[in-house]
């Protein structure tokens, strides 16, 4: 009888081996595959929570008054506009997601509030990401906390500034901070205000967190951003960029114990299998080995159970892994599970090339203790 049929026969009298070693491989591939797709996810979200921190880094006029700005959040001197222009197109930079904005306090219907002027946010070239600010049209108004209550106004009131009339789409909620007194507007809308034709007070950006753990990020980005604009300098917010790094750093390091431990786990399942089926079937292959079957054949049919658990067990682990992470992926990552979590079908081939190989390689000690047997011995003691 050929090796394909005696691994069938071997399979359909030891159906409960099979299925248990199937369940090894399956387990390993499912969960590394629900890992693996649901992993783009996870740091993703990572990244859009701590983004949620706010921006860390702020490029502001060279002679802005620190104290003034330590105090007020706000720079007492203004740049022009093509400052975000020039950091936005350089290749290879160690920031993103630049925001230039105008800030001034004013007094408006009685009140002192802070008109904030926001241009859309730009990317430099090939790290093109979602705003972390939706961006406002021209026209309308966004009231903070504090300023809506005070003055009683309402989402879709219409409002005057100066002379200009705004419509009002958002009424910030309360924050518990200097957003309750601050009113944002587009910046060209700001700047005709101020009468600060291309003018900003501040570029707000975020690090790239492509720092080593021994490097300044501060004074490197004051390096980079100061060769380019020697009339601005760089306020960097440490505290913001080191909770961004460590909680990002801390999930990736999760994953990394994770499916190595799972994989480990589940090829020693393998072998423990493939020594209790060895055991087993010793008088099995005394009598092989009586007729004639050389070693290689023996072992070609240890090798070959392994295998085909193998196939088997990638091609249904695959499948389960997809489905677990699409079925529960959604509900953990609620901001970023429709756009990255997808079936991974490259990784489909990988896992049947793969876990055929580590169920051998899991069983390979096994078939070399079964052809080892005399099976004069064997037989003996049959």
């Amino acid at each position: 009888m050929t090796i394909p049929g005696l691994i069938f026969k071997e399979i359909r009298h030891r159906k409960i081996n099979f299925a248990l070693g199937l369940l090894a491989v399956m387990m390993a591939v499912a969960l590394f595959i629900s890992f693996f797709t649901a992993a783009k996810a996870s740091n993703r979200e990572t990244a859009r929570l701590m983004l949620s921190l706010g921006f860390n880094l702020h490029i502001i006029p060279k002679d802005t008054n620190m104290n003034e700005f330590l105090l007020t959040s706000l720079p007492d001197k203004t740049m022009p506009e093509q400052y975000l222009e020039k950091l936005a197109s350089q290749n290879q930079v160690s920031y993103n997601h630049l925001l230039a904005t105008l800030q001034k306090k004013i007094n408006w219907q009685g009140i002192d509030v802070i008109l904030t002027g926001l241009a859309p946010e730009v990317c430099p070239p090939g790290i093109k990401k979602p705003p972390m600010k939706d961006p406002i049209e021209r026209g309308n108004l966004c009231v903070g906390y504090r300023v809506g209550k005070a003055l009683g106004i309402n989402e879709s009131d219409v409002v005057e500034i100066k002379g200009k009339t705004f419509k009002v789409v958002e009424c910030l909620s309360e924050s518990g901070g200097v957003e309750d007194i601050r009113i944002q507007c587009h910046l060209r809308d700001a700047q005709d205000i101020l009468n600060l034709p291309g003018q900003i007070s501040e570029i707000r950006a975020v690090d790239c967190l492509c720092f080593a753990p021994t490097d300044d990020p501060a004074s490197i980005l004051r390096e980079e951003i100061g060769s380019l604009l020697p009339e601005a300098q760089v306020f960097h917010t440490r505290a913001i960029a080191s909770a961004r790094t460590k909680t990002r750093q801390m999930v990736k390091k999760l994953f990394a114990v994770i499916v190595p431990f799972v994989v480990i786990a589940c090829g020693v399942w393998i072998g423990v299998l493939a020594i209790m089926n060895v055991r087993d079937r010793q008088q099995e292959i005394g009598i092989m080995r009586a007729l004639g079957y050389g070693s290689g054949k023996i072992t070609m049919l240890f090798l070959g159970k392994a295998l085909t658990i193998g196939l088997v067990g990638a091609l249904v682990g695959f499948l389960i892994g997809t489905g677990l992470a699409l079925k529960f992926g959604p509900k953990i990552f609620e901001l970023t599970a429709k756009a990255m979590i997808k079936p991974e079908l490259p990784l489909l081939l990988y896992c049947l090339v793969f876990a055929p190989v580590f169920a051998a390689v899991s069983s390979f000690i096994p078939a070399m203790i079964a052809v080892t047997y005399d099976p004069a011995v064997t037989l003996r003691e049959e």
